[in-house]
């Protein structure tokens, strides 16, 4: 056990952020340095927090089982290196958890039953920021090679994770991305506020040093069929993502002005990391509307705000959430709460219990504003308030209402893999389709969750690869909870 009383005497305290007016001009990490180095002075006072209890249901809140109370006793004691171990024993990447997860292992800590619970988040990252500084992340080469070889399609972190696991157990194991650099959604998808790409950047050349191939500008399906891959390799793991993105088909949509989330955050991505690019949709100037209320339009919120945008609403169907863990949401389910992420904090309006019935627009076609209304649930349905519609001012508007299942044209169908009943591909519970070989992990399985889930559901696929090729594993498998997957 780490400090027997700390969690009675040492208050809560996470890392603090840069100034909004400062870190709004840049698209550095919020946090001076890394997350690891401005949590570092209190940081062991933190782990100390942890209370060693009987029942740690913060395992059961964290997909990956990750063993907090050990390595939180560890950062206590000073054994920073024993601590990494412990991290790097269930979680492959967690630069990328403990900037990235919401923490579902917090809200199930038993200390936040009656006070604010362990900072287990900054915990992670201080642990392995500090083991980036000090070179003590290095390449796992594989003791012997199984000559057996195995395709992954996609590089976001389920594909990465089960790249890694499957070439350390020995095979060889090949990348393939279609946009022209490693990463999905990490490297496009995330802004840099969020996670600056030398993070990933450094963990992918440990992948290159362990024996991992990467092929990027192929698009599997297109330069490669999936009837290839089969005849190429002796497995083909799908982590192709949830990249369909649900729409807003009311009167108007057609109207230039209105994009996906997901057409505007690579963008701004490519050109923070310093490419050029020719009719980049922009926020500047413009009164930008975001519809959708969760990571995505988080941020789609942070990146409008550096490029200037003169206003931004987010709009939400959902009610406002209640600022404390409701009476439905006991201790330890992850509860829906108000939440401020660091892009809330820089500006920007959020309204909730409003829909859009149209857009409208201008003479050329653009859109100049949202005929909005309020709504309550009734009969479970949203039903219109009367009396309450009125009109948001528009310029941009951006839909972050997140993703309804992995794209079917391509090597989906090309494969014949199976889809199940919410249209991801089915699977049993080795993370095997129903085409002899073919596996799949992450979200075109699992539906659209968090990375944390990406990256337990790629530990469990190679253990199913692996058993496949081989006739048995060694590689590890979390133990997944049964609940069903957070919708962002």
């Amino acid at each position: 056990m780490a400090d027997p009383r700390g969690f009675m005497t040492t208050p809560r305290q996470i890392a603090d952020r840069r100034p909004v007016a400062e870190r709004v001009h840049d698209w550095n990490e919020v946090y001076p340095g890394s997350p690891g180095k401005a949590v570092l002075p209190i940081i062991s006072q933190q782990a100390g927090r942890c209370m060693d209890c009987g029942i740690p249901f913060c395992h059961s809140g964290c997909p990956l089982g990750n063993l907090i109370p050990e390595w939180n006793d560890m950062v206590w004691q000073d054994d920073w290196r024993g601590a990494l171990e412990r991290l790097h024993a269930t979680n492959n990447f967690p630069e990328f958890t403990g900037r990235l997860c919401p923490a579902p292992c917090e809200t199930a800590c038993v200390v936040g039953i009656n006070r604010d619970p362990v900072t287990i988040k900054n915990v992670e990252v201080a642990i392995i920021d500090r083991a980036w500084d000090d070179r003590r992340v290095v390449p796992q080469t594989p003791e012997w090679h199984t000559g057996k070889t195995i395709a992954v399609v996609g590089s976001g972190p389920a594909g990465l994770t089960v790249a890694q696991q499957l070439t350390r157990a020995g095979h060889t194991v090949v990348v393939y991305e279609r946009a022209d650099a490693i990463g999905g959604l990490l490297r496009y998808g995330i802004p840099e506020f969020k996670m600056e790409k030398k993070v990933l950047d450094r963990r992918l050349k440990q992948m290159r040093l362990e024996g991992t191939v990467f092929r990027t500008s192929v698009t599997v399906g297109v330069d490669i069929t999936g009837e290839e891959l089969q005849e190429r390799f002796d497995a083909v793991v799908l982590a192709v993502g949830s990249t369909v993105a649900r729409d807003l088909p009311v009167p108007g949509r057609e109207l230039a002005g209105i994009h996906q989330a997901m057409e505007f955050l690579p963008q701004a991505n490519r050109v923070a990391l310093g490419q050029a690019l020719d009719d980049q949709i922009l926020a500047t100037g413009k009164d930008v509307v975001i519809i959708g209320g969760g990571d995505t339009g988080a941020d789609c919120l942070g990146t409008s705000l550096r490029q200037e945008a003169r206003s931004v609403t987010q709009l939400e169907i959902l009610p406002t959430p209640p600022a404390g863990r409701p009476d439905s949401q006991p201790w330890p389910t992850y509860p829906m709460t108000y939440r401020v992420s660091s892009a809330h904090e820089e500006g920007g309006e959020r309204l909730y219990s409003v829909s859009t019935s149209q857009f409208v627009g201008d003479e050329a076609g653009n859109v100049t504003g949202l005929q909005v209304s309020e709504v309550q649930l009734a009969n479970g349905r949203f039903e219109p308030v009367p009396d309450t519609d009125r009109l948001i001012p528009a310029g941009l508007v951006l839909l972050a209402m997140g993703f309804t299942g992995p794209q079917r044209a391509g090597v989906v169908e090309q494969l014949g893999v199976g889809l199940d009943a919410r249209g991801n591909i089915a699977r049993d519970d080795s993370y095997a389709t129903d085409v002899p070989g073919v596996f799949v992990c992450g979200d075109a399985g699992r539906g659209q969750s968090l990375i944390v889930w990406a990256i337990a559901e790629g530990r469990s696929c190679a253990n199913g690869v692996d058993a496949y090729l081989q006739g048995y594993s060694r590689l590890p498998k979390p133990i997944l909870p049964t609940e069903r997957p957070l919708v962002v």
